[in-house]
């Protein structure tokens, strides 16, 4: 799903009369989460999940192709670690009936 098609199902479940408004509403909050990472500060919403920075080590990697050994240099990275009660809903597995299996009478 990308950014459009999330406003305008943001849209339709808060009800909102025009996705023009619901666009101001996602930015805000895009904007607010970004700028409270960047300051180096997290963000968690209760069930949902939380974002937060870390630091990746400096490290030395090979080139798979030419095997040549390169420096990647440390830097911040944004982490997301779900909530429970999101992890829960997304690891509900259906189980499907498998194809030529007869139902019991």
């Amino acid at each position: 799903m990308n950014k459009k098609d999330f406003i305008a199902l943001f849209a339709k479940n808060a009800e909102l009369k025009t996705k023009t408004e619901a666009e101001k509403l996602v930015t805000a909050f895009l904007n607010t989460v970004q700028e409270t990472l960047v300051a180096g500060d997290g963000v968690a919403f209760m069930g949902f999940g939380k974002f937060e920075t870390s630091i990746r080590e400096a490290r030395t990697c090979v080139n798979p192709r030419t095997k040549e050994k390169m420096d990647v240099p440390a830097k911040k990275v944004v982490r997301f670690k779900a909530g429970k009660a999101l992890a829960e809903k997304v690891n509900v597995i259906e189980k499907k009936a498998k194809k030529g299996s007869k139902k019991a009478k």
